[in-house]
């Protein structure tokens, strides 16, 4: 059963197109990246998948209903989005940004029940911040924040876990902290993850499909092998590259070539 599907699905800020004529079936289970520039549009359809923003023109599903026929809270008790960004205003605890997790199973002003806080405490622990509990959030280092943003989504045990970027602005260890704990939770609780990817050398490492966007279009869905080419590589970015087998794993390593300059000046 598809976990998400997006029929003919067009978007448009105030400033113009931004996702145009978007179809894609992804399934239970899936470990889906999106890659593109900056601008492509892999931000925006992380929006409309989550039900933040709503489709110019289509259809969008989860699991079989329509997205916009769902209330919010029952997309918030399906759907979890770690965005790029995430800021405290007040002065939470590393606890306390966890059990915001739990907020679409709670009613309005009620404190979370005993089963709420073992599934924070469970969150925490899976991720591997229990020691921060008591710490501040707006203390805390980027990739330890991270963690906890990480930890905040799990505790609203979605089906579906949304990521945009999120290794932006990490050191490399805590990047792939987070790709493994990502992967570990696609593969032994058969979470759908579909995550938004800068770094193309990391997307192939850690996600079995990728899905390349260019100017708001689906350009190339595929493993590794079948969308990081050269040439589509070319095509999207506009970079020369050589793509090569890594050395451990044998999936695709990106390697980016210097631009000529046939214009050198020779000095004496």
């Amino acid at each position: 059963m598809a976990a998400v599907q997006l029929e003919h699905v067009f978007f448009a800020y105030s400033d113009g197109l931004v996702l145009q004529d978007a179809n894609l079936s992804i399934n239970e289970g899936e470990l889906v990246g999106l890659i593109g520039p900056n601008g492509s549009g892999k931000t925006t359809l992380l929006k409309l998948i989550s039900g933040v923003l709503y489709p110019s023109q289509g259809e969008i599903q989860l699991d079989g209903f329509s997205l916009k026929r769902l209330k919010r809270k029952k997309v918030a008790q399906r759907v979890a989005m770690v965005p790029q960004q995430f800021h405290m205003p007040f002065a939470f605890r590393v606890e306390e940004v966890v059990m915001l997790g739990r907020t679409p199973f709670l009613r309005m002003l009620s404190e979370g029940k005993k089963k709420d806080l073992d599934i924070v405490s469970q969150a925490m622990e899976v991720v591997g911040i229990n020691p921060l509990g008591q710490r501040f959030f707006n203390e805390l280092s980027g990739g330890e924040r991270q963690k906890v943003i990480l930890a905040m989504a799990l505790a609203q045990q979605p089906k579906l876990l949304l990521l945009d970027e999120p290794t932006a602005h990490l050191d490399i260890n805590h990047q792939v902290e987070i790709l493994q704990l990502v992967r570990s939770l696609n593969e032994e609780q058969g979470t759908t993850v579909i995550a938004a990817m800068h770094d193309l050398n990391l997307a192939s490492l850690y996600f079995r499909r990728l899905i390349m966007l260019k100017e708001g279009r689906i350009f190339a869905d595929g493993t590794p092998r079948e969308v990081l080419t050269p040439h589509l590589i070319q095509e999207v970015f506009s970079a020369s590259v050589q793509v090569q087998s890594h050395p451990l794993t044998s999936v695709p390593h990106v390697i980016v070539l210097p631009i000529e300059n046939t214009n050198k000046s020779k000095y004496i």
